[in-house]
């Protein structure tokens, strides 16, 4: 197998130039319609990198997956999970994250570069209270670039067609999947428990 190992390489297999438009919707801030874009998407994906490597973690919430605070910042409260803290701990050693936002039904996605801080400040969890709950953190992000994404890769994936969609029922349960990783788990019981339990443990 060829590998290409310089940019000189790449540039001479994708071309030198970039679009106007590749460049021009670059911002270092959120417009106005930007901002809109992304106080519409109940879905995220944060990238973060610390010394163990990459970690890529989906995010998602009613009513917005992040708080706008201004053309610059964002809030995102760290909800109920499998407390494996990944993304967090990367964010407290290394601040570089990046953030890419989908909007169900739309093939635009958003897509932030920026760096991010965990905070555990009271009057800002409360803030954030969902059923009585309040998030055990919030990741507050400062922007640093800011722009939509091509749609090609979503017409492509027909994402939102509702006749593509994959019947769960032929795919692995998480049960199963765990019991592949390790022969000792009860996998009929954890699935068949599973829908109560994160119903009981969302927020």
């Amino acid at each position: 197998m060829k590998i290409i190992e310089t940019v000189e390489e790449l540039a001479a297999i994708y071309g030198g130039g970039l679009s106007e438009a590749s460049v021009a919707k670059v911002t270092n801030h959120l417009t106005p319609l930007y901002r809109q874009m992304i106080e519409a998407s109940p879905f995220v994906a944060l990238a973060t990198v610390g010394p163990e490597g990459l970690d890529c973690s989906p995010r998602g919430d009613l009513g917005g997956v992040v708080r706008v605070i201004d053309d610059k910042m964002l809030q995102m409260p760290d909800w109920r999970g499998n407390n494996r803290v990944d993304s967090l701990s990367n964010i407290v050693r290394d601040p570089r994250l990046a953030l890419m936002f989908l909007i169900p039904g739309s093939n635009t996605t958003m897509r932030i570069n920026g760096r991010g801080v965990v905070s555990n400040d009271e009057a800002l969890l409360t803030s954030f209270e969902m059923d009585g709950k309040h998030p055990r953190t919030v990741i507050v992000v400062t922007i640093e670039e800011v722009y939509f994404q091509c749609a090609r890769a979503l017409i492509r994936s027909e994402l939102w067609n509702p006749d593509k969609f994959v019947d769960p029922k032929g795919l692995p349960t998480p049960g199963l999947m765990l019991k592949a990783a390790t022969e000792a788990f009860d996998h009929e019981t954890y699935d068949r428990e599973w829908a109560a339990r994160a119903a009981k443990t969302m927020w």
